[in-house]
């Protein structure tokens, strides 16, 4: 089959029929028709479009190296720096046609796949592990174009660091039997960006101090198995209308709880259970976070010149660039910017390659920018709402502008070099990026796109090597004792 476009896209995820509640509602029909999820589906079969355009078809697509069919390029791995730089510019292409809004574009779930194949080695000859299981659903996956969503977090009972479940229903995704045709799953996991809105999930288990046994797997299902069931949090979208709701009429991914209720997980989709030291590692010692973090700060960054062009357009248009406080406050975002496209390019000037031959860019910079992301986007969203000021909160809607007040509307809301309608359009966006529920949604979503920014911090801080620089201070000072 190879590289899918957004029809096909469409048409495998209405014939899926996936169990999703919205409002305490099932959802019935086609969900490529429903007013909460058609925005986000045409956005994302219009990225599947792109890489079956003639003129762009090298840039988005590899070689199948099964059927020489062409399919998506972030499910290369790469073996070269030139693989690096190549997967990056198509996932760059994806985040710029999307402006960086959709943390959950098909290239993310890939990437991490094409991770977790990358290191299935790393589980061999180890209890209860299934390495063979992992290639073989990324070959499905790439040869398919499949879309995933995952699911990592259990539920927020009691976030006290030492926490044993005692319900008698399980609340956190638990294995409750082991069958000669797999393993029975149930209980429920958070944040499933776009749950139900994929063709598989992925389920593994985030590395934690404390594991019962019963929650130390991975494995991915489709999204129609048997007894899953997504239950989205309240739709952010505002309305159809891409005048009142620029972002929210295209990107609102939706947010949702998985229920499995006894779900089977065939033998050959589980890829460990059983294996705490499995689920403390992989996903550490694994090349995940290399490659997971260098897609999400090309998206970013893509995001980043968004908001850049955003600040730039209102200044110009209430003429308010001659303020040195406004200088100032687009000189951050400019610097963050800046940063961020330093701190990925470093990752692919020193990106090295690992044990099983591919090439993993550097995890310290990307580390590091992921340590800046939680601190600099809110402020990016301030910046835009002190820019905006006053203007961000007299909001006609499209509606107005073919009523009987036009005419008010054209005079009294123009800008200085923007017709009123133009004007409150660009507010409207500024709005909608920074105030409306989209907009922080998307605030909060970055903050914590990769946990707690205080425990990502004090990573770098454990794992950055220090020894040299140690080394430097006592030699300068000739200690003979050592640290």
């Amino acid at each position: 089959m190879g590289a899918i476009n957004g029809e096909d896209f469409l048409n495998r995820l209405d014939r899926l029929n996936n169990k999703i509640w919205l409002d305490g509602e099932k959802v019935e029909g086609k969900i490529s028709e429903h007013p909460t999820f058609k925005g986000l589906l045409q956005t994302k079969a219009s990225l599947y479009d792109l890489q079956c355009k003639p003129e762009l078809k090298s840039e988005m697509t590899f070689s199948s190296p099964k059927t020489n069919e062409p399919i998506g390029l972030s499910y290369l791995q790469p073996k070269t720096k030139d693989d690096l730089v190549r997967r990056r510019k198509m996932i760059d292409r994806w985040a710029k046609h999307t402006n960086g809004m959709l943390g959950r574009s098909p290239d993310y779930l890939n990437t991490v796949l094409m991770s977790f194949a990358s290191s299935q080695k790393m589980l061999k000859d180890k209890d209860n592990c299934f390495p063979e299981n992992i290639q073989a659903l990324y070959e499905e996956a790439r040869e398919k174009d499949l879309s995933f969503t995952h699911t990592f977090i259990t539920p927020q009972v009691n976030r006290s660091q030492v926490y044993f479940e005692y319900s008698k229903e399980p609340i956190s995704a638990k294995v409750i039997e082991r069958t000669k045709d797999g393993l029975v799953i149930k209980g429920a996991r958070l944040l499933a960006t776009q749950g139900g809105l994929t063709d598989e999930v992925l389920v593994f288990s985030a590395p934690s101090m404390f594991f019962d046994k019963d929650e130390a797997f991975a494995f991915a299902i489709p999204s129609n198995t048997k007894g899953v069931k997504f239950i989205c949090r309240e739709s952010f979208v505002g309305g159809e209308s891409h005048f009142n709701h620029p972002l929210s009429s295209r990107y609102e991914e939706m947010d949702s709880l998985i229920v499995f209720d006894n779900v089977l997980v065939p033998w050959n989709r589980v890829f460990f259970y059983d294996n705490v030291e499995a689920a403390r590692d992989f996903l550490i010692q694994s090349s995940f976070h290399h490659f997971a973090t260098h897609q999400v700060l090309t998206r970013q960054i893509a995001k980043t010149e968004f908001f850049l062009g955003v600040a730039e357009l209102l200044i110009e248009t209430i003429n308010v660039g001659e303020y040195q406080h406004i200088q100032e406050k687009l000189s951050e975002i400019i610097i963050g910017l800046e940063t961020k496209k330093a701190l990925l390019e470093k990752s692919e000037n020193d990106a090295k390659v690992d044990e099983w031959g591919y090439m993993r860019p550097s995890l310290i910079p990307l580390q590091v920018a992921s340590n800046i992301s939680p601190k600099i986007y809110p402020r990016f969203s301030e910046i835009i709402q002190l820019i905006g000021a006053s203007g961000m909160v007299t909001l006609p809607t499209e509606k107005a502008f073919s009523s009987v007040i036009q005419t008010d509307l054209t005079h009294y809301l123009q800008g200085a070099n923007k017709s009123a309608a133009d004007r409150v359009k660009l507010f409207r966006l500024a709005w909608d990026l920074t105030m409306s529920s989209f907009g922080t949604r998307q605030t909060h979503y970055e903050r914590y796109f990769f946990g707690d920014p205080i425990r990502i911090s004090s990573l770098l801080s454990k794992t950055y090597p220090k020894d040299d620089y140690v080394k430097l201070i006592q030699k300068f000072l000739r200690l003979e004792s050592e640290v």
